[in-house]
C-alpha cells in the first residue's frame, strides 16, 4: 500500500489574533444549513489555548496526530492520521495540539447559528466566543479580493 504525503503549501493559512501556535483556513460557510468547513494546523507538543466547543464538530485528521488534553493537562485522546470522529457539543474544557509532526484536522462545525467556541483563562473563565457571524467575518476578510 501506498504512502501519502500531505502538502498544505497552497492553504491560505491565517492567525487567529495573537494565538501563535496553530493556524487555521476556513474553507466554506454554509449558512442554510450552519455548517463551517475548516482545516486547522496545529504545532507539535504545543497545546492551543483552553476552550470549550458548543457545537457539533466532525474532524478527520489529515496529517499527523491530533492531540487533545483536559484541562489539567492529562492526555485526554490521540487520533492517528485517517481518524475521523463526531463529537457532540462539550461541556468539559480542553486544549489540542499535533503530535510529533503537527497536525492537519479538517473541522466541519454544525448545526448552530449561536456560540460554537467559548476561549477560557486559566481559572476556566469565559474570555472570548467564536459564532456563525465570527467566522463569516474571518473568512470575508481573509478572502478580499
Amino acid at each position: 500500500m501506498s504512502n501519502y504525503l500531505f502538502n498544505d503549501k497552497n492553504i491560505a493559512w491565517q492567525q487567529l489574533g495573537a494565538f501563535e501556535n496553530f493556524r487555521y483556513s476556513i474553507l466554506n460557510i454554509d449558512k442554510a444549513n450552519k455548517i463551517i468547513d475548516v482545516i486547522f494546523r496545529f504545532e507539535p507538543h504545543n497545546p492551543i489555548v483552553l476552550h470549550r466547543h458548543c457545537a457539533l464538530n466532525h474532524t478527520f485528521v489529515i496529517h499527523g496526530e491530533h492531540r487533545l488534553y483536559h484541562a489539567n493537562g492529562e492526555l485526554k485522546a490521540a487520533r492517528a492520521v485517517g481518524s475521523y470522529t463526531v463529537s457532540p457539543p462539550e461541556p468539559m474544557p480542553h486544549r489540542e495540539c499535533g503530535g510529533n509532526e503537527g497536525a492537519v484536522v479538517l473541522f466541519s462545525i454544525r448545526g448552530t447559528e449561536g456560540v460554537m467556541y467559548e476561549i477560557l483563562d486559566e481559572e476556566e473563565n469565559i474570555i472570548g466566543a467564536l459564532g456563525m457571524q465570527d467566522f463569516v467575518d474571518l473568512y470575508e476578510m481573509n478572502n478580499r479580493a
